[in-house]
């Protein structure tokens, strides 16, 4: 019923695809309006002005990239190792 779609971001002009299966997931939801931002432009609009802080994994020692200043008596995880860990529960 749906077809992929090249869309282009109002941001940064460059185009994307609004896959079929987005297109279905709006219209179950009822969102009429396509997206207007590609998925970077998206991400960086919805972290404009916050504070990210940085450090140490505390399971793969790469960096770790978090919304609050972390504290030496807790652990802090990269995206990789956190989506890990949330997958085996």
């Amino acid at each position: 019923m749906y077809e992929d779609k090249t869309l282009v971001c109002k941001d940064c002009g460059k185009e994307f695809v609004f896959t079929a299966g987005e297109q279905e997931f709006y219209a179950e939801k009822g969102l009429l309006n396509e997206p207007k931002r590609c998925k970077n432009c998206l991400a960086a609009r919805k972290n404009a002005g916050k504070t990210f802080y940085e450090g140490v994994c505390a399971k793969c020692g790469g960096v770790a990239r978090v919304k609050f200043e972390p504290k030496e008596d807790r652990p802090i995880y990269c995206s990789a190792c956190f989506a890990e860990m949330n997958e085996r529960k």
